[in-house]
């Protein structure tokens, strides 16, 4: 038997949906999840969004000119509270690119219920973490996920 895979999630339309369980380990001690634990939420919703388009954070690394994503820019709107054993959905839409900047734009939900909101600007830089454009193999893999084509 071979281990399976974690789960990456899927799309609808141009929208990555990952589904995310509330453990005892995300929560404070009245068993709401604390603040901090979205912004892992989201980063892993970013991650699949990626991972499932074909492009991995260690390709990335391995090129001849080694590339990474650092969010330079994240507005949160916490709008109700997630509590242990909840079943939420990170739904991630990369919006567009401009020079070495990606936009995001994700929601956390519970049903139908919103739970947080973000928009964030991830720019593109090299390891000694200067910005660079991202790489055109990384640029054709999202070309048709964004929301508004790049230039």
């Amino acid at each position: 038997m071979t281990a399976p895979e974690p789960a990456s999630g899927g799309f609808d339309g141009k929208t990555h949906l990952l589904p995310v369980r509330v453990y005892y380990e995300d929560t404070d001690f009245t068993g709401v999840v604390y603040h901090a634990n979205y912004v892992r939420y989201f980063e892993r919703g970013r991650s699949e969004f990626l991972r499932c388009v074909g492009v991995t954070h260690a390709d990335l690394g391995a090129q001849d000119k080694p590339t990474a994503f650092t969010v330079i820019r994240m507005a949160i709107d916490f709008k109700k509270a997630a509590r242990i054993d909840d079943a939420l959905v990170v739904r991630t839409v990369y919006e567009r690119a401009a020079r070495a900047r990606v936009h995001v734009r994700q929601t956390i939900t519970r049903g139908l219920d919103v739970i947080a909101e973000a928009v964030e600007e991830i720019a593109c830089i090299d390891l000694d973490g200067r910005p660079r454009r991202p790489p055109q193999a990384f640029m054709d893999r999202l070309a048709g996920w964004f929301e508004q084509p790049p230039p």
